[in-house]
Protein backbone atom coordinates (compact mmCIF):
# COMPACT_ATOMS: atom_id res chain seq x y z
CA UNK A 1 0.00 0.00 0.00
CA UNK A 2 2.76 2.27 0.95
CA UNK A 3 4.73 1.91 -2.21
CA UNK A 4 1.18 1.98 -4.11
CA UNK A 5 0.76 5.74 -2.53
CA UNK A 6 4.41 6.42 -3.48
CA UNK A 7 3.77 6.06 -6.84
CA UNK A 8 0.18 8.06 -7.28
CA UNK A 9 1.95 10.84 -5.80
CA UNK A 10 4.71 10.37 -8.31
CA UNK A 11 2.56 10.25 -11.16
CA UNK A 12 0.90 13.26 -9.70
CA UNK A 13 3.77 15.88 -9.31
CA UNK A 14 4.95 14.22 -12.46
CA UNK A 15 1.89 14.89 -14.10
CA UNK A 16 1.86 18.87 -12.73
CA UNK A 17 5.82 19.47 -13.81
CA UNK A 18 4.58 18.69 -17.16
CA UNK A 19 1.87 21.17 -17.22
CA UNK A 20 4.30 24.17 -15.66
CA UNK A 21 6.63 23.66 -18.31
CA UNK A 22 4.19 23.92 -20.94
CA UNK A 23 2.38 26.67 -19.43
CA UNK A 24 6.49 28.23 -19.14
CA UNK A 25 6.99 27.18 -22.92
CA UNK A 26 3.87 29.08 -24.03
CA UNK A 27 4.75 32.23 -21.98
CA UNK A 28 6.10 34.97 -24.00
CA UNK A 29 8.53 37.36 -22.74
CA UNK A 30 6.10 40.12 -22.29
CA UNK A 31 4.08 37.42 -19.77
CA UNK A 32 7.73 36.97 -17.56
CA UNK A 33 7.08 39.51 -14.66
CA UNK A 34 9.77 41.92 -14.50
CA UNK A 35 11.18 44.08 -11.52
CA UNK A 36 9.58 47.28 -11.23
CA UNK A 37 9.07 50.38 -8.95
CA UNK A 38 7.04 50.02 -5.87
CA UNK A 39 4.24 52.77 -5.88
CA UNK A 40 2.23 53.81 -3.62
CA UNK A 41 -1.66 53.85 -3.77
CA UNK A 42 -3.17 57.06 -4.05
CA UNK A 43 -6.73 57.75 -4.68
CA UNK A 44 -7.41 59.95 -8.19
CA UNK A 45 -7.50 63.22 -8.22
CA UNK A 46 -11.43 64.57 -9.16
CA UNK A 47 -9.62 67.34 -12.15
CA UNK A 48 -7.57 64.54 -13.29
CA UNK A 49 -10.48 62.17 -13.80
CA UNK A 50 -13.91 64.32 -14.23
CA UNK A 51 -13.40 65.48 -18.10
CA UNK A 52 -11.79 64.01 -20.76
CA UNK A 53 -9.35 67.29 -20.98
CA UNK A 54 -8.56 66.70 -17.35
CA UNK A 55 -7.60 63.06 -17.38
CA UNK A 56 -5.51 64.17 -21.31
CA UNK A 57 -3.85 66.87 -19.43
CA UNK A 58 -3.25 64.51 -16.38
CA UNK A 59 -1.35 62.19 -18.33
CA UNK A 60 1.05 64.91 -19.76
CA UNK A 61 1.33 66.65 -16.12
CA UNK A 62 2.65 62.79 -14.90
CA UNK A 63 5.49 62.17 -17.38
CA UNK A 64 6.93 65.66 -17.83
CA UNK A 65 9.50 67.05 -15.47
CA UNK A 66 13.21 68.68 -15.34
CA UNK A 67 16.49 66.79 -14.88
CA UNK A 68 16.36 64.75 -11.44
CA UNK A 69 12.51 64.92 -10.51
CA UNK A 70 10.85 61.94 -9.55
CA UNK A 71 7.65 61.06 -12.03
CA UNK A 72 4.08 61.38 -10.51
CA UNK A 73 4.25 57.10 -11.29
CA UNK A 74 1.67 57.29 -8.72
CA UNK A 75 -0.43 59.60 -9.93
CA UNK A 76 0.00 57.75 -13.42
CA UNK A 77 -1.38 54.94 -12.06
CA UNK A 78 -4.87 56.53 -11.15
CA UNK A 79 -5.57 57.22 -14.93
CA UNK A 80 -5.66 53.73 -16.38
CA UNK A 81 -7.80 51.11 -16.42
CA UNK A 82 -6.18 48.06 -14.74
CA UNK A 83 -5.74 46.31 -17.88
CA UNK A 84 -5.08 49.17 -20.08
CA UNK A 85 -2.56 48.65 -22.93
CA UNK A 86 0.89 51.14 -24.35
CA UNK A 87 1.47 50.40 -28.48
CA UNK A 88 4.17 52.79 -29.99
CA UNK A 89 4.27 51.99 -33.59
CA UNK A 90 7.68 53.44 -35.56
CA UNK A 91 9.75 53.24 -38.63
CA UNK A 92 12.82 51.38 -38.73
CA UNK A 93 14.93 54.20 -40.28
CA UNK A 94 17.27 51.16 -42.18
CA UNK A 95 14.46 48.98 -43.78
CA UNK A 96 11.62 50.66 -43.61
CA UNK A 97 9.46 48.43 -41.51
CA UNK A 98 6.77 49.32 -38.83
CA UNK A 99 7.98 48.69 -35.83
CA UNK A 100 5.66 48.03 -32.92
CA UNK A 101 6.18 47.63 -28.47
CA UNK A 102 3.57 47.20 -26.37
CA UNK A 103 2.87 47.03 -22.55
CA UNK A 104 1.10 47.99 -19.49
CA UNK A 105 1.20 50.98 -17.41
CA UNK A 106 4.00 49.66 -15.00
CA UNK A 107 6.19 48.31 -18.08
CA UNK A 108 6.05 51.78 -19.37
CA UNK A 109 7.05 53.20 -16.02
CA UNK A 110 9.69 50.60 -15.34
CA UNK A 111 11.09 51.22 -18.79
CA UNK A 112 10.81 54.99 -18.91
CA UNK A 113 11.49 56.29 -15.75
CA UNK A 114 15.49 56.66 -15.26
CA UNK A 115 15.76 57.76 -18.90
CA UNK A 116 12.90 60.75 -18.37
CA UNK A 117 14.92 61.58 -14.73
CA UNK A 118 17.99 61.55 -16.51
CA UNK A 119 17.44 63.98 -19.06
CA UNK A 120 14.60 66.03 -18.04
CA UNK A 121 12.01 64.91 -20.63
CA UNK A 122 8.99 67.08 -20.88
CA UNK A 123 6.10 66.60 -23.15
CA UNK A 124 2.89 68.23 -23.65
CA UNK A 125 -0.10 68.96 -26.08
CA UNK A 126 -0.44 70.74 -29.19
CA UNK A 127 -4.04 70.34 -30.11
CA UNK A 128 -6.44 67.58 -29.81
CA UNK A 129 -9.68 65.97 -31.27
CA UNK A 130 -12.00 65.01 -29.37
CA UNK A 131 -14.84 62.06 -30.50
CA UNK A 132 -17.28 61.16 -28.23
CA UNK A 133 -20.70 58.35 -27.96
CA UNK A 134 -22.03 58.32 -24.80
CA UNK A 135 -19.73 56.72 -22.25
CA UNK A 136 -16.38 56.08 -24.52
CA UNK A 137 -14.85 58.74 -26.50
CA UNK A 138 -11.14 58.86 -28.87
CA UNK A 139 -8.83 61.71 -28.34
CA UNK A 140 -6.79 62.16 -31.08
CA UNK A 141 -3.75 64.57 -29.53
CA UNK A 142 -0.52 66.07 -30.59
CA UNK A 143 2.35 66.55 -29.21
CA UNK A 144 5.69 67.90 -28.20
CA UNK A 145 8.55 66.48 -26.28
CA UNK A 146 11.77 67.88 -25.04
CA UNK A 147 14.92 66.69 -23.37
CA UNK A 148 15.48 69.98 -20.65
CA UNK A 149 19.02 69.00 -19.73
CA UNK A 150 20.33 69.52 -23.64
CA UNK A 151 17.00 71.70 -24.35
CA UNK A 152 16.45 70.35 -27.88
CA UNK A 153 13.10 69.03 -29.25
CA UNK A 154 12.65 65.22 -28.55
CA UNK A 155 9.87 64.24 -30.87
CA UNK A 156 6.45 65.20 -32.42
CA UNK A 157 3.46 63.01 -32.70
CA UNK A 158 0.06 62.10 -32.08
CA UNK A 159 -1.39 59.79 -29.21
CA UNK A 160 -4.47 58.33 -29.46
CA UNK A 161 -5.95 57.73 -26.24
CA UNK A 162 -9.26 55.45 -25.92
CA UNK A 163 -11.11 56.68 -22.68
CA UNK A 164 -14.59 55.75 -21.15
CA UNK A 165 -16.55 56.58 -18.45
CA UNK A 166 -17.91 54.23 -15.44
CA UNK A 167 -20.80 56.56 -14.49
CA UNK A 168 -18.16 58.38 -11.57
CA UNK A 169 -14.86 58.92 -13.67
CA UNK A 170 -13.19 58.72 -16.80
CA UNK A 171 -10.16 55.99 -17.13
CA UNK A 172 -8.23 55.74 -20.05
CA UNK A 173 -8.26 52.06 -21.67
CA UNK A 174 -5.32 52.17 -23.93
CA UNK A 175 -2.92 54.87 -25.23
CA UNK A 176 -1.14 54.53 -29.15
CA UNK A 177 1.03 56.58 -30.33
CA UNK A 178 3.05 57.22 -33.48
CA UNK A 179 5.84 59.71 -34.29
CA UNK A 180 6.14 62.11 -36.92
CA UNK A 181 8.77 61.56 -39.61
CA UNK A 182 9.00 63.15 -43.27
CA UNK A 183 6.76 60.56 -44.60
CA UNK A 184 4.08 61.18 -41.59
CA UNK A 185 3.81 64.43 -40.73
CA UNK A 186 1.08 65.82 -37.92
CA UNK A 187 -2.23 66.75 -40.00
CA UNK A 188 -3.24 69.65 -40.27
CA UNK A 189 -6.32 69.70 -37.56
CA UNK A 190 -3.91 68.92 -34.93
CA UNK A 191 -1.27 71.91 -35.62
CA UNK A 192 -0.80 74.34 -32.80
CA UNK A 193 -2.39 77.33 -33.88
CA UNK A 194 -0.27 80.49 -33.85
Amino acid sequence: MKNHLTFGMLAGVVALLGTLLGTLLRASPQDTPKPHVKRPVIPARPADVSTIEGIVKASYEVISGGVGVPRQWGRDRTLYDPQMRFVSLGKDPTSGQVTRSSGTEQEFADHADAYFVRVGFVEHELAHAIHRFGNVATVLSSYQGKETATNRPADRGVNIFQLYNDGKRWWILSMVWDEERPDNPLPPELLPEN
